[in-house]
């Protein structure tokens, strides 16, 4: 079955159940031609090793604490703090303690995977 996406102008719950962090349950909450919203769900002893977002992302702590790893050095994330990443800049996320984040990250018109722009030629950008 396919995940059902909240729509324009419906209420999103961002609060975590009990069993969240013991069952990983990450959520992507809306996704469009221009962004996608996911509730992120980070226990303790699951990192996310460096990688890439084509995109420019936030990503806000809910709960927990955050260590969020990119231009060499950690930012530390608590409740109600957040940290924007231009697009292509590898990083990685790590909870401090078992954490819940809403991250966004905006996507390129008509490219739902955050991939390179295209110049108005169709050329790929680099």
């Amino acid at each position: 079955m396919a995940l059902q996406h909240a729509v324009s102008g419906e209420r999103i719950l961002l609060s975590r159940g009990e069993d969240d962090i013991a069952n990983f349950t990450s959520i992507a909450l809306i996704k469009t031609d221009h962004m996608e919203l996911i509730r992120l769900v980070l226990p303790k002893e699951k990192p996310l090793p460096e990688h890439r977002v084509e995109g420019e992302m936030t990503l806000l702590c809910l709960e927990g604490e955050i260590a969020f790893d990119a231009h060499g050095r950690t930012t530390i994330l608590r409740p109600n703090e957040m940290v924007y990443l231009a697009g292509g800049e590898p990083h990685a996320v790590r909870a401090n303690k078992d954490a819940v984040a809403l991250m966004t990250i905006l996507l390129h018109p008509g490219d739902n995977s955050g991939g390179p722009t295209r110049d108005p030629r169709g050329a790929p950008n680099t």
